[in-house]
């Protein structure tokens, strides 16, 4: 880790009284600028990702939890329930999917806002402007602001973490900066524990690392934040898991194991607009989709320099080396990748790289730049957004075409007799069974939560209930001679339901 020397000459607080507030004053107007981008982001939104999208499967179990017109999904071991609590508000008075869709995109744009704003003591607003535009220009965190995930929402706690460590490093007395250190890691911890865990100990080594820096109030702030924000995930590891080692290891096993997997290739192979590349054997067809993920260590080596250069060593190095630990157990530790998990490091990353366009664009010391010097970088700015574009145009034709044909088999089910209350076992059960009013149940996979001599008490009951089949594999012996008919919208997919939906035949 990168260390910081402690200046000998004198103490912080007379330091901290030098250093200049970025962002104060009228000429800086951070509220207008931030704003704007802040707004941009959810206009976005609401006009390119909103219409037409559907819940995915991760999101219909999250809001399964809350929804009680919904039938509650399996919770596996990995996941927090941050994302639920966050949405339970919405999904109280409306069932709807597009208004559930604009208010997280709104409280997304708000939410960026907010950890901008942190950082306005701590760096010039143009850095701030173009490191927040960066971010929310990337396709993967348009495509997420509305949905109902976690992984953005401990990205901006990641954000707004290292802005009020830095601040309360620094020496700055304020008590709602240091309530907002702990409540920044404790929202990380509520969505994420795991990606909580590596939040403080990035910050908590640079604590000790730097000597000024060594503040039990720090320490205080990251462990309570830590504490009270796992807090719900370590007690229902007691309560439904078996215990929190177990819990632990339930998780990794649904993850494939946690262990040495480089998994670099996995994610510049996702960038195409794969959400889950597991296993992650697609081609790499697009390989302009990477270009600037290849380029992100080069522009945040220029931001550095420029940083340190402008007396900005501290905000620049801590953000960096914070991103690339929230990276590593993603980049070498799973087996798998998603474009959505590494949004914390996109988050931090973007400063720097925020650093190095501003001065891309700054006037030089003998007057403005060559007019192609300008022309340069905003050329290339304007081919990194259109491929964002592009990207985030693949993935929700995607998105609209599986909505489509997951809403059309729920009615081929229908059509079958299947009628809630309901149960859907198999491949793609649990997507299946949201759009169908069902629940799901699962013999084997990730999600297991009943036995197969469970399932087969159900059908002997003569339970509503309907079994999927992938790839002319037969169901269980129980529900061969049950109704079914293949699923044209999903190719290589047949459904069996029971006779008459489950219910006694008239008569």
């Amino acid at each position: 880790m990168y260390v910081l020397p402690a200046a000998p000459s004198a103490p912080v607080t007379d330091r901290l009284r030098r250093l200049p507030e970025y962002g104060s004053g009228p000429s800086g107007r951070p509220l207008l600028h931030l704003g704007a981008v802040a707004a941009l982001y959810t206009l976005l939104q609401i006009l390119l990702v909103l219409p037409g999208t559907g819940l995915g499967w991760d999101e219909s179990v999250y809001i399964s939890q809350v929804d009680d017109q919904d039938p509650v999904a399996y919770f596996s071991a990995p996941r927090a329930r941050g994302i639920s609590y966050l949405v339970a508000p919405i999904v109280s008075f409306t069932s709807s999917t597009t208004v559930l869709r604009v208010c997280l995109a709104v409280l997304s744009g708000a939410t960026l806002l907010a950890a901008l704003w942190v950082w306005r003591r701590l760096l010039p607003l143009p850095v701030l402007t173009w490191g927040g535009a960066l971010f929310a220009g990337l396709w993967v965190t348009l495509y997420y602001g509305p949905q109902a995930m976690p992984n953005l929402w401990c990205a901006f706690g990641s954000l707004a973490a290292v802005g009020c460590f830095l601040r309360c490093a620094r020496g700055e007395d304020n008590r709602r900066i240091l309530l907002g250190l702990g409540a920044s890691v404790g929202v990380v911890a509520l969505m994420r524990p795991p990606d909580a865990a590596w939040l403080v100990l990035a910050l908590g080594a640079a604590a000790l690392v730097v000597r000024d820096w060594r503040r039990p109030v720090l320490f205080a702030a990251l462990a309570s934040g830590a504490l009270l924000g796992a807090a719900p995930w370590i007690i229902e590891a007691y309560t439904a898991y078996g215990g929190l080692f177990a819990r632990l290891h339930q998780g990794s096993e649904i993850q494939g194991g946690m262990g040495w997997n480089i998994a670099i290739g996995d994610h510049v192979r996702a960038l195409q607009g794969r959400m889950l590349c597991r296993p992650c054997d697609m081609a790499w067809e697009e390989p302009q989709t990477a270009v600037w993920w290849f380029a992100l260590p080069v522009l945040a080596v220029a931001g550095l320099v420029a940083a340190v250069r402008a007396g900005r060593r501290d905000t620049a190095v801590l953000a960096t080396v914070t991103a690339v630990v929230l990276a590593l157990p993603y980049l070498f530790l799973m087996g798998y990748a998603a474009p959505r998990f590494l949004l914390p490091s996109y988050a931090l990353i973007a400063l720097p790289v925020g650093e190095c366009v501003r001065r891309a664009f700054a006037q030089g010391p003998n007057g403005p730049r060559p007019l192609l010097l300008i022309l340069v970088p905003a050329l290339l700015l304007g081919g990194h957004f259109g491929v964002q574009y592009q990207v985030l145009g693949s993935v929700l034709e995607r998105n609209y075409t599986m909505t489509g044909r997951l809403t059309e088999a729920a009615d081929a089910m229908h059509r079958l007799g299947l009628r809630a209350p309901c149960t859907v076992t198999g491949p793609l059960a649990v997507p299946m069974a949201h759009y169908a009013g069902c629940t799901s149940l699962q013999s084997n996979g990730h999600d297991v939560n009943i036995t197969g001599e469970g399932l087969r008490r159900l059908a002997l009951r003569n339970e509503p209930m309907a079994v999927t089949t992938r790839n002319h594999r037969p169901p269980p012996s129980w529900a061969r001679g049950w109704p079914s008919l293949p699923l044209r919208q999903l190719p290589g997919y047949r459904v069996y339901v029971t006779p008459d939906g489950g219910r006694p035949a008239p008569g």
